[in-house]
């Protein structure tokens, strides 16, 4: 600090001194999201930064689930000020205040960040979203619902819930292209559940290209075993092998480390297949390599369900 700078700070006042070493505001969600801290700017690493982020998440995570595209605030609609109270108060506290041009937003109290009740913040920072993003009023069960529903777990849930009500007939409605959407989509990444699994198996089948021209002149679809035999009589199967195995890889793919291993062996025996030059005995080695893998993959995610449920 220089010299002409320390005789400019003797003469402000203790106030001015103080509030000149606060931290300054933090600003996220486009305005919509802002964290006061009154502490000193040493301090702001400690309690604003974490805070800022916690409720930040927080509202990331209800835009998503409630499918609202997140909008720029000229005024924030989440206020929340920290304190620098330092006894173990768990205190927090939440204003709904209507500015004048008549927008909601409320201010939301943490006297003592370090000790502040973490399941009511979560609770106040729901309400306050709804209320400056939606405008409407949620009482505390109604927030913890949303709380639940914008969980990456619970929406995973809800989806193979959908998909198995699809799968049993149990819903028509919606279209083809939605069920096929959540079929191809990947819900948990890196693991793959015992439907998932099953819902690969239904696709190992080879179809001819129109439904009027079937296979051998009699067949509208063969198993990847019947294949073998039955390429040798119509070359059609070689080609629609050779097509469908890129889609057999991209069906397994991210749903953990030994579907995508059977999809890849299952992808190598129609490339194999398109092109006709190993012998029925090979041919079946290899499906049988691919078969067994599969079964490893059930197996995992058989296990990895029976676990959960105890």
């Amino acid at each position: 600090m220089t010299f002409i700078a320390s005789v400019l700070l003797l003469a402000l006042t203790r106030a001015e001194i103080i509030e000149r070493f606060k931290a300054p505001p933090v600003i996220k969600m486009q305005g919509l999201l802002q964290v006061v801290a009154d502490c000193p700017a040493d301090m702001r690493r400690e309690y604003q930064l974490p805070v800022s982020s916690f409720a930040a998440d927080i509202c990331e995570r209800l835009y998503r689930a409630s499918g609202i595209k997140g909008s720029r605030f000229m005024d924030p609609g989440i206020v929340i000020y920290i304190g620098d109270v330092r006894t173990n108060m768990t205190d927090v506290v939440a204003r709904r205040k209507v500015r004048a041009d008549g927008s909601r937003f409320t201010r939301i109290f943490l006297p003592a960040p370090g000790f502040s009740d973490v399941e009511r913040l979560r609770v106040e920072v729901t309400k306050a979203f709804f209320l400056a993003v939606v405008g409407v009023e949620l009482d505390d069960e109604a927030a913890r619902k949303a709380l639940r529903e914008s969980e990456p777990g619970f929406r995973t849930e809800e989806k193979y819930r959908e998909l198995e009500r699809w799968l049993r007939g149990e819903r028509t409605n919606g279209g083809d292209e939605e069920m096929m959407k959540l079929q191809r989509s990947v819900l948990q990444l890196g693991v793959a559940r015992v439907s998932d699994v099953l819902r690969f198996a239904s696709r190992l089948y080879l179809y001819p290209e129109t439904y009027s021209a079937p296979f051998c002149g009699n067949l509208h679809c063969c198993t990847f075993r019947e294949a073998i035999d039955m390429s040798r009589v119509d070359p059609r199967i070689r080609f629609i092998a050779l097509d469908k195995a890129p889609s057999v890889v991209a069906f397994g793919c991210g749903r953990g480390e030994a579907l995508s291993a059977a999809a890849e062996a299952y992808s190598n025996f129609l490339r194999e297949l398109a092109v006709g030059k190993r012998s029925a005995d090979e041919m079946r080695n290899l499906l049988d390599d691919a078969d067994v893998k599969l079964n490893i993959a059930m197996e995992e995610a058989r296990k990895r369900e029976e676990g959960m449920q105890k």
